[in-house]
């Protein structure tokens, strides 16, 4: 009964043809388990009920064929696409064996210089403060104050603090001061399976699934020369071609934001170089009317799975860029 009625509130909402819109969801990781640090992550147990909730209440397209229906005119009702983010090895490891359990297909943008051993500067913060063995550390040298780890709330906040300062810095600073401040917090070496490796990155493709570009070192765009924007998005662009011999046509704005994140230059640069759409993080359902390189995603991170499907229904009124 409620999955006609979310049906049928979807039909109004995004009805087939030209009133059509396209839902894309976004995801990043997908756990084993639940993180007592981050209790919202999505895990594997979680993202199987999100799709097989989603299955009954949106016709679930991959995304480059869901926006070349969109442009005709000719998306069907209720449509939805999955995409993840960055290039976690649990993408393949939990995530795909699920999308294929549903037969289900998503497009996976992946930041290339992180793949094969790398870790993602907010990870390297996060794997600092998760296994710092101090309640309290002083990191006033490098003019970020005091910090309690007594409780999960206050290490949870630290990392809160401490990434907001790094995420719009100059790209090797960021670095730099990201592995510096981990060998101050924690004597645990970093990770070396966290992302993806080519062999991973293969079995995605192989499995059917779209790759799509996310630059080489996620920066902010809006931080970088022209030349140095050119250089991150080709690069990105030209190790995922040349690994899995394939166009890249897709592209995802790392974080996303107009403005704070990219700027109208990127929209331009992106169509000049080959890309056929490119992805935002603004909330908001795709139209006919969309511009095709800021579409908008709607992270699904419902706390309640309850409403899972009532927040995607609620996003599809929400205005476009």
């Amino acid at each position: 009964m409620i999955d006609s009625l979310y049906r049928g509130i979807g039909n109004v909402l995004s009805p087939r043809g030209n009133g059509a819109r396209l839902s894309i969801l976004m995801y990043h990781r997908i756990l084993a388990e639940k993180d007592s640090l981050f209790p919202n992550d999505v895990t594997g147990e979680t993202f199987n009920k999100q799709l097989t909730e989603l299955t009954k209440a949106f016709n679930v397209l991959p995304l480059e064929y869901a926006l070349n229906r969109l442009k005709s005119g000719t998306l069907p009702p209720r449509s939805a696409s999955i995409t993840f983010d960055d290039g976690y090895a649990d993408n393949v490891s939990i995530a795909l064996p699920i999308l294929k359990r549903h037969n289900l297909h998503a497009t996976f943008f992946i930041a290339t210089a992180y793949l094969n051993g790398g870790c993602m500067f907010n990870d390297i913060i996060i794997h600092a403060i998760r296994h710092c063995k101090c309640n309290k550390i002083d990191l006033r040298e490098y003019n970020l104050g005091e910090h309690s780890l007594e409780t999960l709330e206050n290490k949870h906040q630290t990392i809160d603090d401490l990434l907001k300062h790094l995420k719009y810095m100059p790209l090797n600073e960021r670095s730099e001061l990201a592995d510096r401040l981990h060998d101050k917090i924690c004597d645990i070496k970093l990770p070396t399976n966290l992302m993806m490796d080519n062999h991973q990155l293969k079995e995605l493709k192989d499995a059917g699934m779209t790759i799509g570009g996310h630059t080489a070192r996620h920066p902010i765009l809006a931080k970088l020369s022209t030349e140095e924007c050119m250089q991150e998005i080709k690069q990105g662009k030209d190790f995922l071609e040349n690994a899995l011999n394939c166009r890249v046509n897709l592209f995802a704005y790392p974080n996303g934001k107009l403005g704070n994140d990219y700027t109208h230059e990127h929209v331009k640069m992106l169509e000049k170089m080959g890309f056929k759409a490119a992805l935002t993080t603004q909330w908001g359902a795709a139209s006919v009317n969309s511009d095709f390189f800021q579409l908008p995603r709607f992270t699904p991170y419902a706390k309640n799975p309850v409403w899972f499907i009532p927040m995607l229904l609620k996003n599809l009124i929400r205005k476009d860029l």
